[in-house]
Order: C-alpha cells, then structure tokens, then sequence
C-alpha cells in the first residue's frame, strides 16, 4: 500500500509519531494499516492523546482491537475512556479474553456503565450502532442557552448538528432542533420557539441496521435518536455510523453471494488457513451438488450414445439456466433488502418471472436454432440429416430451462428469508448448480420428445 509516509527506515513507532504530528487522521490510519500491529501500537502510545484517540475512532482502521491488546495497559484505559463511546464498545465486541473483561474493569464506572449498556444490545441493531454523546436540553431552556451550552460540550459530542428536545418534566423526548434552526432564533427566544411543530423521527433499539439506514435516508437526517419503551432517548445513531455498518454488511452479502463465508479480516490480512477454512466448506457443498449433474448424465447415457451431437449444446443449455437464475437471484435479494417487496409477494414475483423467463428462453432459443442452420448451410459443420429436429429441440430446451432457473432462482430467496436464513446465501454458485441438474434433465427429455424415431 503507498502511503504519504516513508514507512522503510524506522525503528520504532517515535519516528512516526513525528511524521504524524501535523498529518490527517485518515492518512495515518492508511499508514498504520501498511504496518505490523506491534508499530502501530508503538505508534499509538506516542501520539498525543487525542490524535491516538481520532486515529481508534476511525471505522478505516483494519486491526484496532490486536493495536490494543498491544498497548501498555494504563495507555490502553486511557485511549478506550477517551473514545467515543460507540467505538469503545465496538472495541470491547473485537477484543478477545482475557484483556476485554480486564480492560472493561479497569474503565471508569461511568464509561463503564456506558459500554455494558451498548454490548447488551444484539449486533446490527440500532442499540450496538448509537452512541450515547448527544446534544439535549431541557424545554424551559432559550435559544441563547442553548447555543451556549453547545460552545462547552462541543468537544465531547459526536455531533452538535441535531439538538434534542426533552420535556422538563419527564425528560421524555419531544422533538429535534437543527443547529441551522436554533442559530436563525434570537438569543431571548425559547427552544421551543423554533422547534418544529411535529414530534422527532425516532428507532427503537432493536431496530435492524438496515432498517435505520432506510429511516435516515427516507427523512434526509444527520442522525436518529434511539429511544425506550418511555420515549426517553438513550443514544443517537448518526448517518456515519450507519454509513459504516452498511458497507461492512453489504460487504459480507456480496462475499456469500460470491459462494464463500464472509472474511472477518481484509482479504491480504486474512491467513492461509482461515482463507481456505472459509472457502472450503461451500466448495465441498457444491461439488456434492454437482455430482448430482454427473447422475443426471450418466441417467441419460443411453441417449447420449445414440445422438453424441446433443454432447455438444449441454454446456450452452445449463449455463443458459444458471445464468438466469442468477440474474433473477440478484434482482430479488436486493428488491428484499431495498424492501421494495415482501414475502407476502413471492406469488406476484413468480407470475412476473414466469413470462419473463419464457421470453427470455425464446429469445436465447431462436439465437441458437438460427446459429445451427447457419454453420448447417455454411457447411462449418454437419449435424446431420435430421438437424432441423435438432435444432427445434435445443430452441425448445432453452425456453424450458431459462423459465425454469428464473423461477427457481427468484423463489430461492423467499424460500431462505422464510426459513430464517440470510436471502444472501443464495449464492450465485449455489443458484447454478440447482439449475444445472434440472437442466440437464428438462434438455435430454425435450430431445427425446423431439428426436423419438430418429436418432432416439
């Protein structure tokens, strides 16, 4: 990786910490990732406290929890209290034990109490992305307090762009401020008085990842507040925090969908042993699917012996189906995760795909009866004297086959989402070698249909 710093001559990590000094923090966490783990621990406990700091809170930094583990444990305390509190306790998920129960021992009671809170809530849900560093006042307060109260906690909040609104009573939450908002009132006006009328977009702390995304898009916010059963907020969750989780999940869709675990590392970081560990397993469940393929032929061999020249299109029929399995696949997960449908609908997507893959067929069929007349009459190759049977069989098979993997590969997703599993698994490998099977058997039957008293 090429970095703005010259990472050859350097014996510990004092020379980078000087080279650092002035740098942005997106430039040293490209630096540190170009480094063993050991330097760029050394490099941590050398920068002044709050760049150490910037540089863990940054999503972009590939090994932040192995960084730690490395620190002087008095460094480690201080740089994990410093964090924000989101970050801190995504640390504390990576950290492995024994260091994370005597790292979380060793925080504050305060910030402790802060990432017990956070860890409770399951993984890709709004209560494991929120941070609990957020801007709130009391209704009773003015414009001009407020915005004086922003000026002293502006370093300790992850964002001062949305200030939330609590009922001076209950403290229950009643609405957002924009900071544009609260600036465009006179100082003596109440908070209120520039609020708008409707009450705060809120997330229940269960809410998927996914689902806040959407809300936050949908809203055009900066960031949503999480709330309780009471209304009372308990954290924020900011379009950056989201931002982050998205892209490592649609990360790990687009690896299983590849056919293989998701990486819990980057791939140049991950070792020998945990790659093949990670790929192995759906290879193994493939192939023993596709020796259901070798069945299907051998089924047919007979056939086979008799007409050879039907060897010649089986790789043109199965990639045909598996191909457009795999478009329909594709199309289905994301249409799922965009929730543009539910799976209430499968039957409406199945009417839809039904047409479409019989079109599609068609179209792929008509390609292919007219690519055998033209070597036929060409006399690029002979297929023999009854190749109009022959080429009115593969054109047939095609439409079969493409209607078949489109159906299959949009009914799959449905199927794995109402069984509870990740729509994602549906593997374009995987939706291929469903497709490869009945395939092969929907060609050597429409052949035999076709070629019966001929060459069958």
């Amino acid at each position: 990786m090429e970095t703005k710093f010259d990472l050859i001559e350097t014996p510990g990590g004092a020379d980078f910490a000087a080279q650092f000094a002035n740098a942005h923090v997106a430039d040293i966490v490209e630096a540190l990732n170009a480094l063993p783990d050991e330097t760029g621990a050394d490099v941590l406990a050398t920068l002044p406290l709050d760049r150490a700091t910037e540089v863990l809170d940054q999503p972009g930094l590939d090994n932040p929890a192995e960084i730690v583990k490395l620190l002087p444990e008095d460094r480690a305390v201080e740089l994990l209290e410093a964090m924000s509190a989101d970050r801190c306790a995504d640390m504390f998920r990576e950290l492995s034990e024994p260091p994370r129960a005597r790292l979380l021992a060793r925080l504050s009671p305060e910030v402790q109490a802060v990432v017990r809170q956070l860890l409770v809530y399951p993984e890709g849900s709004a209560g494991a992305i929120m941070t609990t560093e957020f801007v709130s006042v009391l209704s009773t307060a003015s414009v001009g307090q407020t915005l004086h109260y922003i000026r002293v906690v502006e370093r300790t909040r992850e964002t001062v762009y949305s200030i939330y609104v609590l009922d001076s009573q209950t403290h229950r939450l009643l609405t957002a401020v924009t900071l544009r908002q609260l600036i465009a009132g006179a100082p003596d006006d109440s908070i209120l008085s520039v609020a708008p009328q409707r009450p705060a977009v809120t997330v229940d702390p269960l809410m998927d990842q996914e689902d806040v995304a959407r809300l936050i898009g949908k809203y055009d916010l900066l960031a949503v507040p999480v709330v309780d059963e009471k209304h009372h907020i308990l954290g924020i969750v900011t379009v950056d925090d989201v931002l982050d989780a998205m892209v490592a999940e649609n990360t790990e869709d687009a690896q299983k969908f590849g056919g293989t675990e998701p990486l819990d590392e980057p791939y140049m970081d991950i070792g020998f042993i945990d790659m093949l560990r990670k790929r192995a397993g759906w290879l193994c469940i493939l192939f023993l699917a596709e020796m259901l393929t070798a069945w299907a032929m051998q089924y047919f061999q007979a056939e086979l012996e008799k007409a050879i020249v039907l060897a010649l299109f089986i790789p043109l029929v199965m990639s045909s189906g598996g191909n457009s399995g795999s478009q329909a696949t594709s199309l289905i997960i994301r249409a799922l995760a965009l929730r543009e449908i539910r799976l209430r609908d499968w039957w409406r997507v199945a009417l839809r795909e039904l047409p479409t893959g019989a079109v599609l067929g068609a179209i792929l069929g008509v390609i292919a009866v007219v690519r055998i007349a033209v070597w036929q009459w060409l006399g690029l190759f002979d297929y023999g004297v009854h190749w109009p049977r022959i080429a009115l069989a593969i054109g047939c098979a095609l439409v079969g086959i493409v209607t078949f993997g489109s159906l299959s590969g949009s009914m799959l997703p449905f199927i794995l989402k109402r069984i509870g599993f990740d729509p994602a698994s549906a593997s374009a490998p995987f939706v291929a070698t469903l497709v490869d099977v009945s395939g092969l058997v929907i060609y050597f039957s429409v052949a035999l249909i076709f070629l019966r008293g001929t060459l069958l």
